[in-house]
């Protein structure tokens, strides 16, 4: 039964992304350039697929605005309480009659080719189900993820927060409407949790299921290729971008230079560069890899690019500034004069000179000069983090800072690793950041001053 219809769910609120989630539904957060669910969408009609059903619900407007004039043909469900990922299944059934889909979270990225796996698999296979899991290998646990027991490449059993599963769930799934009775009947929380799991209110996918294979019902169990990530956390936005960032590079095997670009010939080139229409690199540039620069956008006077880098449309790169490698720069960004740059600029981001960025800038973000971002601890080791009252320890991104979107930061700030600056929120200028800053917020430093009589006479006059 060939599939050629897809229900993407892009409903729940996204708190554990904070800051990046107030502004946004989560999975239009920018991978690679491009808004995750759009590109998904792309991702979706590259595997033949044609139509879909968005199921939305939170930030509904960023999720609209990210599909429009897309691929694929679109329809929109509204799930107007986060009521789990079973009813926004039903929901998104309701709106379609094909009889099987594809149906992945929007929060998730991973390669255009674990999509055709997917369905290579459920036009090959004789199963009830197809379910993307991925083995859970250390420092990664079992009891973060819901997760799943795999034997002869089926999935004999889910547990939400296992201790002990080797797998976990993927986001990413293919079934025909033998599950829906299934999805209609989720109770409001999942019941397939060890001992003391303390699920939350919510009818969850998974426990559907799970009920679907006690019931006898065989589900394919892939996994994915080259990368998967949820984006559920803020240092999974750097992974994702990592991952997608290296996956387009790699894939440069020429120059591909638009007939309205410009190459000065005191330029320092190694690797392949795509260079997109009324662009320019010039003079005593470095690129030192595999590098994508979009339209109209100028890396000029010096500009130090470090490995695999990519650059949007309309940006300014000069001045002898410094772009680390794997860092994505969206759109319309500044990097000017003596600016370091390492990690992942959203649209509209200026860092106009004299400062040390690591981690994640977000939307028309103006960082101020000399803004510094510590990045190693006294006892050299990772930055927990707490996320909704739980201590995360993050397998990579934890000693970076996180910029809220619209947030700004006056000269001489400094935040130390790990610091989350909120969406609205200003940092005045000269503080140091050892704590997250909350959204809509206005930090300014008090400080007390003494002064004393001088003069001449002080000098012997």
């Amino acid at each position: 039964m060939p599939i050629n219809t897809a229900i993407i769910l892009a409903a729940g609120p996204g708190q554990r992304i904070w800051p990046y989630n107030e502004v946004r539904n989560k999975c239009t957060t920018p991978v690679g350039n491009l808004p995750n669910i759009r590109r998904i969408a792309n991702d979706l009609v590259s595997a033949g697929l044609s139509q879909s059903v968005v199921v939305v619900g939170v930030n509904p407007g960023s999720v609209r605005a990210a599909l429009f004039g897309g691929p694929l043909q679109t329809v929109y469900v509204n799930q107007a309480q986060p009521t789990g990922t079973a009813d926004a299944a039903v929901l998104g059934l309701s709106q379609t009659d094909a009889e099987a889909v594809l149906l992945i979270y929007g929060d998730i990225v991973t390669s255009p080719a674990t999509i055709q796996r997917a369905l290579d698999c459920w036009n090959q296979g004789d199963h009830a189900a197809v379910a993307l899991v991925e083995r859970i290998v250390l420092p990664r646990h079992a009891n973060d993820w819901i997760g799943g027991y795999v034997e002869d490449g089926l999935l004999k059993s889910i547990e939400g927060h296992s201790t002990s599963a080797p797998y976990r769930l993927g986001g990413l799934f293919v079934f025909d409407r033998r599950l829906l009775p299934y999805l209609v009947a989720t109770p409001d929380v999942m019941v397939a949790v060890p001992i003391g799991g303390m699920p939350a209110a919510e009818r969850e996918l998974a426990q559907a299921l799970q009920r679907f294979i006690a019931d006898g019902n065989p589900i394919a169990a892939i996994e994915p290729i080259d990368y998967l990530v949820d984006m559920d956390k803020p240092w999974h936005i750097l992974e994702a971008n990592h991952h997608v960032l290296r996956a387009t590079t790699a894939a440069l095997h020429e120059h591909t230079i638009h007939p309205s670009a410009r190459i000065h010939d005191g330029a320092e080139i190694q690797g392949f560069v795509e260079l997109g229409h009324g662009s320019k690199i010039g003079n005593r540039v470095v690129l030192g890899g595999n590098t994508i620069i979009g339209a109209q956008t100028q890396v000029i006077n010096g500009a130090i690019l470090k490995g695999s880098v990519l650059i949007g449309h309309e940006c300014r790169i000069s001045d002898y500034c410094l772009i680390e490698d794997n860092t994505v720069i969206g759109n319309r960004c500044i990097v000017g004069h003596g600016a370091e740059m390492s990690g992942v600029q959203f649209d509209g981001s200026y860092l106009w000179h004299y400062c040390e960025i690591y981690g994640i800038v977000g939307q028309a973000v103006d960082i101020g000069a000399a803004t510094v971002c510590g990045t190693l601890r006294f006892d050299d080791g990772p930055t927990p983090h707490r996320v909704r009252g739980r201590r995360e320890l993050p397998e990579s991104g934890s000693n970076a800072t996180y910029f809220g979107d619209f947030s700004r930061t006056g000269v001489n700030v400094i935040t130390q690793p790990g610091a989350k600056i909120g969406a609205y929120a200003c940092v005045g200028a000269g503080i140091v950041v050892y704590e997250d800053v909350p959204s809509r917020t206005l930090r300014l430093l008090k400080q007390e001053t003494i002064d004393r009589p001088w003069g001449p006479e002080r000098y012997g006059w």
